[in-house]
């Protein structure tokens, strides 16, 4: 089931051929994260690239006195941490299942395999990695200039993202308390 929800979304994102497909299959793997738990540690380096099947993950900053959520993927993302992986130095981040989360994981060799070999897979990760550039550009631009207000606003559109995280990671991602969240959410009904 999981793999198959994989393959539509890479054919979602770039044409790519039976025989490729099964190429890039066999280097894919299924992981269950429990809720709660961490995918990667703070000092950890990252070898690997996910697929969410369900579920959603958090990264957060713990390295001051509260954690401060910085990112959030959810089902049908294609992610990896990327400061970390290319690199490959330690993480800054704990990422952690904010609920079950059902993953597809490709290791870093097998996926620096895949760009050598596939190029329809070299064009799939530069899409990927194009999107994830303009969203983190978006999730800038929205704190320079828009209100915490508008942020949250924002946010609504993606009402899945709002039921799944609570309140304190919500007004952590918007750079707000958790107070001036529930003055905004009340000022909205």
């Amino acid at each position: 089931m999981g793999i198959d929800q994989f393959v539509r979304f890479v054919k979602s994102v770039v044409a790519i051929d039976e025989r490729d497909l099964q190429l890039v299959q066999s280097k894919c793997r299924q992981k269950v994260v429990p809720k709660g738990k961490l995918l990667l540690k703070c000092g950890q380096v990252a070898n690997q690239y996910y697929f969410i099947i369900a579920g959603g993950l958090r990264f957060y900053d713990a390295s001051g006195e509260q954690e401060n959520t910085t990112w959030v993927c959810l089902k049908d993302e294609f992610f990896t941490e990327i400061s970390s992986l290319h690199p490959q130095k330690p993480t800054r981040f704990n990422i952690e299942a904010i609920e079950e989360t059902e993953l597809i994981v490709i290791d870093k060799k097998d996926m620096d395999f895949l760009y050598a070999h596939l190029s329809s897979w070299e064009e799939f990760g530069r899409k990927i990695w194009e999107a994830t550039t303009a969203r983190m550009v978006d999730q800038l631009l929205n704190f320079q200039t828009l209100t915490a207000e508008e942020r949250y606003l924002q946010f609504l559109k993606n009402s899945e993202l709002v039921q799944k995280i609570p309140v304190k990671q919500l007004a952590a991602i918007l750079g707000i308390t958790p107070n001036a969240l529930s003055r905004i959410r009340k000022n909205i009904r």
